[in-house]
């Protein structure tokens, strides 16, 4: 195998790392939970919450997972009574959030740094149509990664919801201690972000990942060779 169709394989494979975690960074912008909010659908909080408070406590509450303040940055915060909106498991919790975040995060940015030193590379090498060909074919594999994750929300919320709850219970057992990361319906974590909120942000991200694959796959055939 020739050194740049080699180098191309893991063109393809950094592909759909960079293309998920952009769509991650997109949710953690206000416009994902202010969108998801607004839903007519989105299930209303049998505690209490309303639509503004849980835009008033998801702001502070997603600023922590990227900014670079310490945990009490949500300590501090407390219901109009002076009550913290927080437990101790529930703080606990988000610092571990906040560490896989930005796991994923600098994943990303080194996906995005390798892929741009990759292409100088291969500009170098002039062969520039195997690192098309490597971007177009990390596409094609984003395409069927997303409708995968796609299918599994979808079906969680059409057709039976062990189908999701099992995808997301094996992801939190992946990244988190124990059962650290369960908490009860009456705790402020699932109030602002019931299962539902989960559920529609795997589709948001696989329809980003499969847009940016698409447009890869579909949009670079001209310009890259004929075998992938």
């Amino acid at each position: 195998m020739k050194l740049p169709i080699a180098i191309s394989l893991l063109v393809s494979l950094l592909t759909p790392l960079a293309l998920l975690g952009f769509a991650l960074r997109v949710l953690l912008t206000p416009l994902y939970y202010t969108i998801e909010y607004n839903m007519p659908y989105f299930p209303a909080d049998e505690y209490g919450f309303t639509k503004e408070d849980r835009l008033r406590w998801a702001k502070p509450s997603v600023e922590y997972l990227v900014n670079d303040a310490d945990i009490s940055h949500l300590a501090g915060l407390q219901f109009d009574d002076g009550v913290p909106i927080y437990s101790g498991g529930e703080l606990r919790h988000m610092e571990d959030v906040k560490g896989v975040v930005r796991g994923s995060l600098n994943i990303w940015y080194a996906s995005l740094a390798v892929l741009f030193a990759l292409a100088l590379l291969f500009w170098r090498m002039n062969a520039l149509p195997e690192y098309l060909n490597g971007l177009r074919r990390g596409g094609l594999w984003m395409i069927g990664l997303a409708m995968t994750l796609g299918l599994i929300a979808g079906a969680g919320i059409l057709l039976n919801p062990e189908i999701f709850w099992t995808f997301f219970s094996g992801f939190h057992t992946l990244f988190f201690e124990g059962d650290s990361w369960l908490f009860y319906y009456s705790d402020t974590l699932i109030r602002l972000f019931p299962i539902r909120f989960w559920q529609d942000a795997v589709i948001a991200m696989a329809v980003i990942a499969l847009g940016g694959g698409a447009a890869l796959a579909f949009g670079l055939r001209k310009f890259s060779r004929a075998s992938l």
